[in-house]
């Protein structure tokens, strides 16, 4: 697979978040007039948060969005270091979207049991209208890290032993990732350089292997860039 990556420079992390915000918006737009929905999966992180604190604050019609986390802890629900947690406090308390739109995974059954009851939802949802992720500074992104392999044909996976506490999570995989429409990746901060340049270098890290039949786009700030 070769990737097709647009890499789009911005000064900082918030503009980085303000770009992605105007980007979620104009798709959520043109998927709702062509479909009557809009289907955006949602990353966890530092920089994701920052784009829905201003989503939170932003006009749309909410009433057409359906969201999908891309993965989450296997904590209890309510939990703080959830990602569920951080969005909700972040942006949907703020804004009008039917909880019955916002498909939570249920990781608090475990890694195998949150995957099987979420692959369901994910498969009824495809193809996505936008995938948005992160990376992080080995250069995993959603709860997939450097050295998992996925069943290929999953569309959700548990993941057991995650580098990263919580060892336990659940994941869309490399499969239902790449049927999306649309796919933004955050990336900001110094301590990502090293892993924008090996990605950027052709190495396989987990962010390299993702697809989009329209190409990636990668927001990053200027402490994040590398120069061949």
């Amino acid at each position: 697979m070769t990737q097709t990556v647009r890499w789009i420079r911005f000064p900082d992390a918030q503009a980085v978040a303000a770009d992605a915000v105007q980007r979620i918006l104009q798709i959520a737009a043109a998927s709702i007039t062509a479909r009557g929905v809009f289907r955006m999966v949602l990353a966890g992180g530092s920089t994701p948060e920052k784009a829905y604190r201003l989503l939170a604050g932003a006009s749309a019609d909410w009433s057409n969005w359906h969201l999908y986390p891309g993965d989450e802890r296997c904590l209890p629900e309510g939990h703080p270091e959830r990602n569920s947690s951080m969005i909700r406090h972040a942006w949907l308390e703020q804004v009008g979207i039917p909880d019955a739109q916002v498909h939570w995974i249920p990781a608090e059954l475990g890694p195998e049991q949150g995957a099987m009851r979420y692959e369901e939802v994910v498969r009824e949802a495809l193809p996505l209208d936008l995938v948005l992720l992160g990376m992080g500074e080995d250069g995993h992104t959603a709860s997939l890290f450097p050295g998992y392999e996925p069943e290929p044909e999953r569309l959700v996976v548990g993941v057991t032993d995650a580098p990263k506490p919580p060892p336990e999570r659940v994941s869309l995989s490399y499969t239902a990732l790449a049927r999306s429409l649309n796919m933004l990746v955050l990336v900001t901060g110094e301590g990502k350089r090293a892993a924008v340049a090996r990605w950027r270098a052709g190495e396989s890290l987990p962010v390299a292997r993702l697809d989009c039949a329209a190409g990636i786009d990668v927001l990053l700030d200027e402490a994040a860039w590398y120069k061949k």
